[in-house]
């Protein structure tokens, strides 16, 4: 199946992040947000991105207004009529997702594939509320999708192989490295990176060393090209705590607990970058 027409559902970075990928990949491409204000901070952002890139040279600006002209911001779910791909990216809540679905599953063309850029949950549960079961699956972009080169293709136990080729070619078509993952909590990345980020909040909790002692150990010990705590910010606390939740929820094991301090910073909104408070200020 070629794709011509790509959707997007969320109005967050990683939204604007895959829209942004998607057009600089030559497809026509709607994005959804439900308010006016949070979709132009998304074209706000893509411009910002285009402008850098234009400034680097590494970007003509006949070619980024062309792109440009490729992406469509709508408020409503009815643009994803005609689209051949819908990937959502929103909030990490499995009802309000599954809800989504359904929605989607209703208007999308009976040929299209629906998508979720979920890092955690089960998408066979998205899978089950529509009528096109075999033609559901997960593109996991990492944050920000524009730099991260890995995408993990999510294989429910009910997808067909048609829908993992076609989205396993179009990842390729945006330059990204398809790494196909067995539909379980956290998949490869996050099963793996989690744990390790909350141990760093629990040796936080226990006095061993600052937080900036422990980036830098982990930066200057190890080569990461940033510590835990920076990272935890990145990603968003209250995305971590879900993530971590839902870690424990599936597997029961003590690596996943979330960290006290993790959920009693989640309940006070600090969320990191986005909220320009976490483990450092913004």
């Amino acid at each position: 199946m070629d794709f011509y027409k790509i959707g997007i559902v969320g109005s967050g970075i990683m939204g604007s992040s895959i829209a942004e990928l998607v057009i600089e990949a030559g497809y026509q491409t709607i994005l959804r947000s439900r308010q006016q204000q949070s979709g132009e901070k998304m074209l706000d952002l893509i411009y910002k991105s285009f402008e850098r890139k234009i400034s680097k040279g590494v970007k003509a600006k006949i070619q980024a207004e062309e792109q440009l002209s490729n992406l469509q911001i709508t408020e409503s779910l009815d643009g994803f009529s005609d689209c051949d791909l819908v990937i959502e990216s929103v909030v990490e809540d499995l009802e309000i997702k599954k809800t989504l679905f359904g929605q989607l599953d209703k208007i999308c063309k009976s040929s299209a594939i629906l998508a979720s850029n979920t890092s955690t949950l089960p998408v066979v549960e998205f899978a089950a509320v529509t009528q096109r079961p075999e033609q559901v699956c997960g593109i996991h972009f990492f944050n920000p999708a524009t730099v991260m080169p890995a995408v993990e293709i999510v294989r429910t136990l009910v997808i067909s192989q048609q829908t993992l080729d076609d989205v396993t070619s179009f990842v390729r078509t945006l330059g990204k490295e398809p790494i196909e993952v067995k539909d379980q909590a956290g998949f490869v990345v996050n099963a793996l990176l989690f744990p390790y980020l909350n141990n760093a909040i629990k040796l936080l909790e226990r006095g061993v060393a600052s937080k900036e002692a422990i980036d830098n150990a982990m930066k200057g010990g190890c080569g990461f090209p940033m510590g835990p705590f920076a990272l935890l910010d990145l990603i968003g606390l209250d995305t971590s705590l879900s993530i971590l939740n839902a870690l424990y929820k599936e597997f029961g094991e003590a690596n996943y607990a979330p960290a006290p301090l993790l959920k009693r910073m989640v309940a006070a909104r600090m969320y990191g970058c986005k909220s320009k408070s976490g483990f450092y200020s913004y």
